[in-house]
């Protein structure tokens, strides 16, 4: 019988994912298709790059903001959806803590309690939610997470997720066909 590779535990061991905090999400299509849309660079100086959604990209778009405008406890910071991922940048606000506490020291990820795992539970709600509105499986099982621990990492990855459009062709999920 073929053993079957051992998945790699990505998660922060011992944070607890449904606590205040900020968080940074990508999640892939299966097999990196690029069926969200495609890369507008310019040539232009006044040029903004973007991503011009397909109709799937647009039906990824409205859950995320959806999802993002009902659930009071999660505020969705930035987000861009590119061709074959999405980013969001998200914060989990618990009205028991200080702003202060949305930014941690203690780590990177773990493996969540299923029953209180604020992160695990909005990504499997909008892969639930998109996959059911596409009539197919879009995404790829798993997605890469990162907690963010100080203003520095939070300004980054803001200034990341806005220029993701324009380094596409430099992006580690481009296909070069």
């Amino acid at each position: 019988m073929k053993e079957l590779p051992q998945r790699k535990n990505i998660r922060l061991h011992g944070y607890d994912y449904s606590r205040s905090g900020m968080y940074f999400l990508t999640v892939c299509v299966k097999d990196k298709h690029e069926m969200l849309g495609r890369a507008v660079v310019g040539d232009g100086v006044l040029d903004v790059p973007f991503v011009q959604l397909s109709e799937y990209g647009n039906i990824v778009k409205k859950h995320i903001v959806t999802i993002g405008a009902h659930c009071n406890h999660i505020t969705i910071q930035k987000y861009v959806i590119m061709p074959n991922h999405i980013h969001i940048l998200l914060s989990i606000n618990d009205d028991k803590e200080k702003h202060e506490a949305l930014f941690y020291s203690n780590g990177t990820s773990r493996t969540p309690s299923p029953t209180n795992a604020v992160i695990p539970s909005f990504v499997s709600t909008l892969k639930r939610f998109v996959n059911k509105e596409c009539e197919f499986s879009l995404f790829q099982r798993s997605y890469h997470d990162h907690v963010i621990r100080n203003e520095d990492e939070y300004r980054n990855i803001c200034h990341y997720i806005s220029d993701n459009p324009a380094k596409w062709a430099e992006d580690e999920y481009f296909i070069k066909r």
